[in-house]
């Protein structure tokens, strides 16, 4: 049952496309229950994020790249044959240390950024609520997220990975900074109400920035609004008249299209901001049009261009990097001797009930032979022989297991059958 991975990142896919692939996830178009139907799939579980939509797969068999990316979610505008250039495949040991890095945040645009870890943990949870009815996750994939989340706790709290800025909103305060130096006093615009944006307000509070809330959930934009310093809940159709006041603007909508464009800044501001108008857009897909970043006084950032910003705080977190790939080496490891264990595990169960089986066929011969035992004696005979038995397979099934842990598991497990005549895979008896 290989242990599969297909997956875009930033590392190989354009913002345009990783952005289809998000929207279309959010859309609720794509059915992870659906692909688990799928004959030789075991277990699925989707991650999908900001910057990166990647699948993890048990399946009876090794599936070729063009077979897995049929597998993902197939956005309208790409064409399929695409995909191929902008995916990435991992298998076996691989996906599990991809796993391990990503939840790490070893893998992501900004190293050290605190969110992957959350959004790993939702993707795990999404499997296990779906399991309940569509079975899509299993033992396997179950451990690797457990352990990859396990793995990505102690990289946090045994380095300094996270020192500095931790995330991509905080990275978007430290560039405002850059453009007005001081905050404090300045006006800030927050679209949406969800994690990016609960993150923009908490930095921008902190740097003394009063804020103002839009959202369509007006109960939700008081709420976020009553944690921000000075903050206020503004309806969607107070935005026009709040933008002239505005320094900066973070959006960070889950709308499926552009909420600011161009024609929208030209109709309320015509000879462009007075002052510089500094627009940081955290969603995905694009809150704002691109051409909005071509107007006089305004300076458009989005999720790449932040990377950039980030730099100074990435060569301390650098630093870390030995430390971290120790931990992640070591809890790989830890769940690939698991992993490996259990083709070995049928083998070793096989042998014991064999073996068990004769015994007691043997011990019950013997015990016919000596009528004359107490029924204290024959309990005890009949202890001695399974005690023997337990020593006998003791050593046999640490070196099943050992062999498991160092790859030659194959090799074993088919001397191991022919030894001991077990079944074969096929349930047919193997050869003496």
């Amino acid at each position: 049952m290989p242990l599969t991975l297909i997956g875009l990142s930033h590392h190989t896919a354009p913002l345009e496309v990783r952005e289809r692939f998000a929207a279309e996830v959010q859309a609720g178009r794509y059915s992870v229950a659906a692909v688990r139907e799928l004959s030789g799939l075991r277990e699925v579980v989707l991650l999908s994020t900001c910057n990166r939509t990647e699948q993890y797969l048990v399946t009876d068999h090794v599936l070729e790249h063009n077979a897995l990316v049929a597998l993902l979610p197939q956005p309208p505008g790409i064409d399929p044959a695409q995909l191929t250039s902008f995916t990435y495949v991992r298998y076996e040991r691989a996906a599990v240390e991809h796993l391990f890095r990503v939840v790490s945040s070893l893998d992501s645009m900004m190293l050290g950024e605190s969110q992957i870890q959350g959004q790993v943990r939702s993707a795990y949870l999404s499997a296990l609520e779906l399991q309940r009815e569509h079975k899509v996750i299993g033992p396997i994939l179950s451990r690797l997220f457990e352990s990859a989340l396990a793995v990505g706790g102690r990289v946090r709290a045994e380095t300094h990975l996270g020192d500095g800025a931790a995330s991509i909103p905080s990275a978007a305060v430290e560039l405002a900074g850059k453009i007005f130096g001081p905050l404090r006093g300045r006006h800030a615009i927050v679209l949406g109400t969800g994690e990016m944006s609960e993150l923009a307000v908490e930095c921008l509070s902190a740097q003394g920035v009063r804020t103002s809330i839009v959202s369509r959930t007006a109960g939700r934009a008081r709420e976020l609004a009553s944690r921000a310093l000075n903050g206020a809940a503004v309806s969607v159709d107070e935005l026009a008249a709040l933008l002239p006041s505005a320094d900066i603007i973070v959006t960070a909508t889950a709308a499926p299209h552009a909420v600011i464009t161009q024609s929208m800044i030209e109709r309320i501001l015509p000879k462009g901001p007075a002052q510089p108008l500094l627009i940081v857009d955290l969603a995905l897909p694009r809150d704002v049009e691109p051409e909005v970043g071509q107007l006089r006084n305004v300076f458009l950032y989005n999720l790449d261009d932040l990377h950039q910003v980030i730099e100074g705080t990435l060569e301390k977190r650098r630093a870390e990097l030995p430390f971290a790939e120790a931990i992640i080496r070591d809890g790989a490891g830890e769940y690939w001797n698991w992993y490996r264990a259990l083709e070995v595990v049928p083998v070793i169960r096989e042998l014991r009930e064999r073996a068990e089986q004769m015994r007691a066929q043997e011990t019950a011969r013997a015990l016919r032979a000596l009528p004359h035992l107490r029924e204290e004696d024959r309990a005890a005979v009949d202890a001695l022989t399974r005690q023997l038995l337990a020593k006998l397979l003791h050593q046999p099934t640490i070196r099943l297991r050992e062999a498991a842990a160092t790859g030659r598991n194959a090799e074993i497990v088919e001397v191991a059958r022919f030894l001991f005549e077990l079944e074969s895979p096929n349930g047919d008896e193997t050869n003496a």
